[in-house]
C-alpha cells in the first residue's frame, strides 16, 4: 500500500520561509515521478511543482517559479519543496502526489495522472 505523509506546513509572515517534506513508502519511491499541489478556500486544488523520477527535470507553476525550488532525495524516499518569499495567495494545504516514471512528463500538472496522494499540509501566510 502507498503512503505518502506532508509535514512542515504552517504559519508564517509574508515574506518567510518553509520548507514542505513529503515522505512515500510502500513502493519504489525512486521510480516515480512526483509532484506537488495546492488547494485554496473555495477554489479548485492546482499544480505546484513537479520533479522526475531522476530529479532531471523539474516544472513549475508560474505563480511560484523564483520562489519555490522542488527536490528529492531517492535514498530517504523524500521530496521537498523550498517556499521562499511567501505570499497570502500562498495559502493552502498543500498535497504531495506520486505517478510511475513512466508516465508522460508533459502532464506533469495533471491532478488524474497521480494515482497516489498525501494527505495535505497547511501552510498559512500572514499579511
Amino acid at each position: 500500500q502507498v503512503q505518502l505523509v506532508e509535514s512542515g506546513g504552517g504559519l508564517v509572515q509574508a515574506g518567510g520561509s518553509l520548507r514542505l517534506s513529503c515522505a512515500g513508502s510502500g513502493r519504489t519511491f525512486g521510480s516515480h515521478n512526483v509532484g506537488w499541489f495546492r488547494q485554496a478556500p473555495g477554489k479548485e486544488r492546482e499544480f505546484v511543482a513537479g520533479i522526475s523520477w531522476s530529479t532531471s527535470v523539474t516544472a513549475y507553476a508560474d505563480s511560484v517559479k523564483g520562489r519555490f525550488a522542488v527536490s528529492r532525495d531517492n535514498s530517504k524516499s523524500t521530496m521537498y519543496l523550498q517556499m521562499n518569499s511567501l505570499k497570502p495567495e500562498d495559502t493552502a494545504v498543500y498535497f504531495c502526489a506520486m505517478r510511475d516514471a513512466g508516465s508522460t512528463w508533459s502532464r506533469y500538472g495533471t491532478e488524474g495522472e497521480y494515482p497516489y496522494w498525501g494527505q495535505g499540509t497547511q501552510v498559512t501566510v500572514s499579511s
